[in-house]
């Protein structure tokens, strides 16, 4: 039996979605740009999936531009705030950002700093945490953007957005928030958060991978990053993804519902899971925030947790892992097979030995108590079979 711990890396499509999409990848064919029927039967789908997800985040539906995923929704956010601001003339151009941010945002940052733009990078403390004062403390008048992912996907802690976005707001500076982990896990409510652009993807919550979406508050305008055919509602050119947006739709429809009950059950689980690696484990830890909630606010998301092994190398442990029916993984799944240390663990202080023996562990709507009993006892057995074979483990005879 496999049993899945990686759900931020992706989810499994939810069969509700999958139903809810099966006739558009099927008999309702027509393009969503057509003017007869069967393209008339996809626009209303369309904007039915639109105005689905618009409810979750609360949003409205006109401000929602659907993307491929999280990173064509972070590049349009970072690309087209800058291209904007150049067309309208502005010489000199800043961007404000943090350490922890996924790649989608600091390659973004990476490659608008070669063409000229001046790119602030804060630091975060050991929990993962920003410092809104930082952030005040870093505007300058060029300053054009602000953007903070709102809960790091390896650590999980989430950020103090809406402070951040007063700041931004007050000295009228964009600002943007990668959203992607805690879209369809926690509450996420633009109006009240005060952001102006927000990216999502609808893989993290149950839905089907290739479709996310960028919100722009109205009044908000963005230089394209793309060219091509498009209708007047949507900046983004190319033919709708039709299934796609049904499937985002029906996943944030079904996430609604089950949001608070969820989240209460994987927090449970996840502190389970911490409580009993502590006891068992010598040499581990958790690295970044240990707390749930605090004064009524998210600390981390309710899934996820990283832990440390000392001693170990953490690709062995997911090797082992897998090889006894049980997945997670090093970080990012994007940064698979990366040599470094994770940056995210570096940015709180981590050693690099110490970042190189933890795992993510991220849990979902497929995960039971049995599945937390089974993860423990196979942690367990694989870190204790690694340690033997550690030449780094205290006590251990090295033989030359």
């Amino acid at each position: 039996m496999h049993r899945y711990f990686d759900h931020n890396a992706t989810t499994p499509v939810a069969p509700e979605v999958v139903e809810a999409m099966v006739p558009y990848l099927g008999t309702e064919y027509g393009n969503a740009s057509s003017i007869h029927r069967f393209g008339q039967r996809a626009k209303a789908a369309v904007e039915r999936g639109r105005a689905e997800l618009a409810a979750l985040i609360h949003c409205e539906p006109a401000e929602l531009v659907l993307t491929s995923g999280g990173t064509e929704a972070d590049n349009m956010a970072v690309l087209g705030a800058v291209g904007a601001a150049r067309a309208s003339g502005r010489g000199n151009l800043h961007v404000i950002t943090t350490t922890i941010e996924h790649p989608a945002i600091l390659r973004t940052c990476q490659a608008i700093e070669k063409e000229g733009v001046a790119v602030t990078y804060l630091p975060v403390d050991a929990a993962g945490l920003l410092d809104p004062g930082d952030v005040r403390r870093a505007l300058r008048p060029e300053t054009i953007l602000i953007t903070v992912m709102h809960a790091n996907n390896e650590i999980g802690t989430v950020e103090p957005i809406p402070e951040i976005a007063a700041i931004a707001r007050e000295a009228g500076v964009l600002f943007h928030t990668d959203a992607v982990q805690t879209t369809g896990k926690i509450p996420v409510d633009c109006k009240r958060m005060g952001v102006d652009l927000l990216s999502l993807s609808a893989h993290k919550f149950y839905g089907p991978k290739g479709v996310g979406a960028l919100s722009i508050r109205k009044g908000v305008s963005l230089r394209p990053i793309m060219f091509g055919g498009h209708d007047d509602r949507d900046p983004r050119p190319g033919t709708t993804n039709v299934a796609g947006v049904v499937g985002i739709g029906a996943a944030a429809q079904l996430a609604a519902e089950r949001l608070a009950s969820e989240a209460k059950r994987l927090e449970a689980l996840r502190d389970r899971l911490e409580h009993e690696v502590l006891a068992r484990i010598e040499d581990a830890g958790v690295n970044g925030p240990r707390a749930g909630i605090k004064n009524g606010r998210y600390v981390r998301v309710p899934n996820t947790t990283n832990l440390y092994f000392d001693y170990i190398e953490a690709e062995s442990l997911v090797i082992a892992l897998d090889l006894d029916g049980l997945a997670c993984s090093t970080g990012a799944a994007c940064a698979a097979g990366a040599i470094e240390p994770s940056h995210v663990l570096t940015a709180i202080g981590v050693p690099a030995e110490r970042a190189r023996a933890s795992i993510r562990l991220s849990l979902g709507r497929t995960n039971t108590d049995a599945d937390i009993d089974a993860l423990v006892a196979g942690l367990e057995k694989a870190v204790g079979r690694l340690r033997a074979l550690s030449p780094r483990t205290p006590g251990k005879t090295v033989v030359s």
